[in-house]
């Protein structure tokens, strides 16, 4: 007989009362008593388990009644209907079938792990009620995105993973290398000789894929990429992670405007896609994660984000009567303790516009005053920044006088510049951290507990 899906009996539960099915999965609990006794099995097609009512008219009463949790099972049962009690239906067993066996020190038994235990068994978490939660999220997540630009015409461009092009700065990107590090090739100067390396110069695991991606919007006047990228940084906060995957569409004969309109669409439509797609996921995360997380959601679906600069921030943190462990600049980035205040005094998200440009990158339209970049950071309530973007500098001579001013090596992306040399136009993009919109739908707080296997700082187990 087919296996049938534990979502799918859910689903069309009409369909299947009192009919015989076939079900495989895992014993998520195992409750037995003398004459009868309740399996929760669980496969992985959606947050609920099902439960499996078996009896000692069985042959094998006695070897179930023992199952362990964490075992695998195949089922074969009548569906029965109970509208009056917690879960819609069960399931009546008539033959249960152990397929793999589980000893007694399964790591994880049916009680309340903390997440750093659980980190340490990161192959095994998903089989929590937390972690299968936060990774169907992320997989449904990822399909809204997907369907958000696939709808609105975008073209899906696979940017490369290994790069010679320094967009992010090479300090802060990985090295990649065929040479032999204990007898390395050198130039009389004592430098690496890598014109010996496989690609005849220095290569680098990515940091971003916006300068492919900008050739490419200079073609299709769409796109964006969507993959992991890698960075070098050696930090061990909650919301850094040396690999993570990351969203950039660009879009040419787009300004600043135009760009937050898109950032605005796209982040109501995959967050409204998720609440639509996950509602028992999202109910879970607001009554164990986060008390309220529901009404946040809902509160950024029903706002118009408010838009501001950077230097009317600043005008209203230093008004604020507050002692800032930082206090705030005209001329720097503003902390997160910036970003949470203003989230709450518009109640809602905003957009932050025209940057200092001394703290911002070379590709970034610089402003007619002079002093400023037309880049934006969208802040969220409950997790700061959330997305950052820019116009990008569409004037050749004007974007290599940025670049000789901040010492940027032209010698290796002149390719990109022929996209300012032929037939440039305005055009603007942005990025998103996917692990970031994880955490903002979920309420979890650590980058380590959205991420299937995270690497960070002294941790690439797994």
């Amino acid at each position: 007989m087919k296996r049938i899906k534990i979502k799918t009996i859910f689903e069309e539960k009409d369909c299947y009362s009192e009919k015989e099915v076939t079900i495989c999965g895992w014993v998520r609990s195992n409750r037995s008593q003398a004459q009868f006794g309740f399996l929760n099995v669980n496969d992985g097609s959606c947050f609920s388990s099902i439960q499996v009512v078996y009896s000692d008219e069985m042959s094998n009463f006695a070897s179930v009644s023992k199952f362990r949790v964490g075992m695998s099972l195949l089922v074969k049962g009548i569906v029965k209907l109970t509208p009056s009690m917690k879960q819609a239906l069960e399931l009546h067993a008539t033959h249960i079938e152990m397929l793999g066996d589980c000893p007694e020190n399964y790591p994880i038994q049916p009680k309340r792990h903390t997440r750093e235990f659980l980190r340490e068994v990161a192959h095994l978490r998903p089989r929590t009620n937390l972690f299968s939660a936060v990774f169907r999220v992320r997989s449904v997540a990822a399909y809204a995105i997907h369907t958000y630009f696939q709808k609105n015409g975008y073209v899906y461009v696979h940017t490369p993973l290994i790069t010679c092009a320094d967009c992010e700065g090479s300090d802060q990107m990985f090295k990649i290398t065929t040479l032999d590090l204990k007898n390395l090739p050198l130039n009389q100067d004592g430098s690496i000789d890598y014109n010996k390396d496989l690609f005849g110069k220095q290569a680098f695991i990515t940091g971003s894929g916006q300068l492919q991606g900008e050739t490419f919007a200079m073609a299709f006047s769409d796109i964006y990429t969507f993959g992991p990228t890698f960075r070098t940084e050696n930090s061990n906060t909650k919301t850094h992670a040396n690999e993570f995957w990351m969203i950039e569409p660009e879009m040419a004969f787009c300004d600043l405007e135009g760009l937050m309109d898109i950032e605005e669409e796209m982040l109501k439509f995959v967050v409204k896609f998720v609440m639509d797609n996950c509602p028992e996921e999202i109910a879970f995360f607001d009554a164990f994660v986060e008390k309220g997380l529901k009404d946040r959601i809902n509160n950024l679906l029903n706002s118009k984000f408010v838009r501001i600069t950077h230097h009317d921030v600043i005008d209203i943190l230093k008004k604020a009567k507050i002692n800032w462990e930082f206090t705030p600049s005209y001329d720097d980035d503003i902390a997160k303790e910036h970003e949470k205040y203003i989230t709450e005094y518009f109640n809602g998200p905003v957009f932050i516009t025209n940057w200092p440009k001394d703290i911002k990158a070379y590709y970034m339209k610089v402003n007619p005053d002079n002093k400023t970049v037309a880049a934006v950071d969208l802040v969220v309530p409950g997790a700061g920044e959330l997305m950052g973007g820019s116009q990008r500098e569409e004037n050749l001579d004007k974007l290599i006088e940025r670049m000789d001013t901040l010492h940027v090596d032209k010698e290796g992306i002149d390719w990109y510049l022929d996209t300012r040399r032929y037939g440039g136009c305005v055009h603007s993009g942005f990025g998103m951290g996917f692990e970031r919109l994880i955490m903002y739908l979920t309420g979890i707080e650590n980058i380590r507990d959205v991420i299937p296997f995270p690497r960070t700082p002294k941790n690439c187990e797994f």
